[in-house]
């Protein structure tokens, strides 16, 4: 009975595993060109360690001092590639023709960083930034080719700033990792007074994917705290399957305050993943999970003024219902057509149309200015590089026992919408936190 709940809890994991052959090292700059490809330049801000780790490599998953890079990455010829994903190479050199592959990778000072998102917010009208937080089980380069893919996928008009915490890039690293998102809350802080403070930067937009949002979450409300108020220039928040507990997010926007920026949520009840999870760590509901329509949520999102984003009726074709918007160029060119500025009155009815169910805040637009930013945040969940979940089965130890039975039958079992007592009452899929079964990239 112990071997088949072994067996469960690697099943999950071998579900988000995929691709983990991929080679290391795809940051080494490549100096072959091909025709067709495209090019997306990001400023990179981390708190990861740049020591003892190689060239092609740039930034560990181990805690370091804020630190700063200048990477371009080339994405290959429409024809050969498909929205929403990330065409990794499968030996390096990588080929442009065919492959994401780097440009340039260089360590850069602040001053530096300054300069280049000045450069490149100055081409749109108002100069804008899209600051990118990812989510846990992501290693460097993981967080660096997803972001150019969101970036080019939804011809993103703002200067992309990626910031990038200290993740290990492993599905059973959970602990590590919450507490590198506790570690970065400070740094992202400072990242986003920076940008505040920038005279070439008009407007800010944050899109944080699952444990991300809690440092994005936990950054703005001591930025709240310490200012009085979020600065107007940050005017817009995207929360992707936020890994943050329910009842801390009401205490963080009640810190956060008004006014604010304009908050967009997106949930989804039917994701297995987070179910396993669930079973796992038995908390409360987790945000990215809830059902917006139940009570007491609905009323709360309202008096919030928090647009969700109900992604339950999309079709998912991977075993979890994990990764529906990695899987779904629709959705990626729907939204991310609507650039800033665009009516985004009628984006909400032609992303409705497509996706499914849509429950509206208090506000009538997905966010002003949240076009530019809402590209396919949950293209993080492509699951790949978990080659090393294996030889870490056994330090599960007793915990995989009295777990990974209810994880198989998680796995098979119909998910229903039973709920339960008090203000966090949700389906079974709501309680449960979006990281641990690998949301990776």
């Amino acid at each position: 009975m112990r071997l088949s709940r072994v067996v469960a809890v690697v099943l999950v994991a071998a579900l988000v595993a995929a691709c983990g052959g991929r080679p290391r090292g795809v940051l080494e700059p490549v100096a072959a060109t091909a025709p067709g490809t495209s090019s997306v330049e990001m400023v990179v801000a981390t708190t990861r360690s740049g020591e003892g780790v190689s060239r092609a490599e740039l930034f560990s998953g181990e805690r370091g001092q804020l630190a700063f890079a200048d990477i371009t990455v080339s994405i290959p010829p429409e024809a050969v590639r498909k929205v929403g994903e990330v065409q990794w190479p499968t030996q390096l050199p990588g080929d442009p023709a065919r492959d994401f592959v780097t440009i340039r990778a260089d360590l850069i000072s602040r001053e530096q960083a300054v300069s280049i998102v000045d450069a490149v917010a100055a081409k749109s009208k108002p100069r804008r930034v899209l600051v990118f937080v990812h989510g846990f089980n992501n290693r460097f380069e993981d967080a660096v080719y997803r972001f150019a893919q969101i970036v080019h996928d939804s011809n993103l008009d703002a200067a992309p700033v990626l910031f990038t915490w200290p993740s290990r890039g492993q599905v059973f690293a959970y602990g590590y990792d919450r507490e590198s998102s506790n570690f970065s809350r400070d740094a992202l802080e400072a990242v986003l007074a920076a940008l505040v403070a920038n005279k070439s930067v008009d407007e800010i937009s944050i899109l944080a994917h699952s444990m991300g949002n809690w440092v994005t979450l936990e950054a703005l409300r001591q930025m709240a705290i310490r200012n009085g108020h979020i600065p107007a220039k940050i005017n817009t928040v995207m929360l992707a399957a936020p890994d943050v507990d329910v009842d801390v997010f009401r205490t963080q926007i009640e810190s956060i305050g008004k006014p604010r920026p304009e908050f967009t949520l997106f949930v989804s009840r039917d994701d297995r993943a987070l179910a396993v999870s669930q079973r796992v760590w038995g908390t409360t509901a987790r945000l990215g999970a809830i059902d917006p329509t139940a009570e007491p949520f609905k009323t709360e999102l309202e008096g919030q003024g928090i647009d969700v984003i109900d992604l339950t009726e999309v079709q998912g074709s991977d075993a979890l219902n994990h990764a529906k918007f990695a899987e779904s160029p629709e959705v990626v060119r729907l939204i991310g057509s609507r650039i800033a500025g665009s009516d985004l009155t009628e984006t909400r009815m032609g992303v409705g149309d497509h996706i499914g169910q849509i429950t509206t805040g208090a506000a009538t637009t997905v966010g002003a200015a949240a076009g530019l930013v809402l590209t396919a945040p949950i293209a993080i969940f492509d699951g790949q590089t978990r080659e090393n979940y294996g030889n870490r089965v056994n330090e599960l130890g007793h915990t995989v026992s009295g777990t990974a039975g209810a994880t198989g039958n998680l796995i098979t079992a119909p998910l229903g919408g039973t709920t339960s007592g008090g203000r966090a009452a949700a389906p079974a899929a709501a309680a449960a936190r979006p990281d641990e079964a690998g949301d990776g990239k």
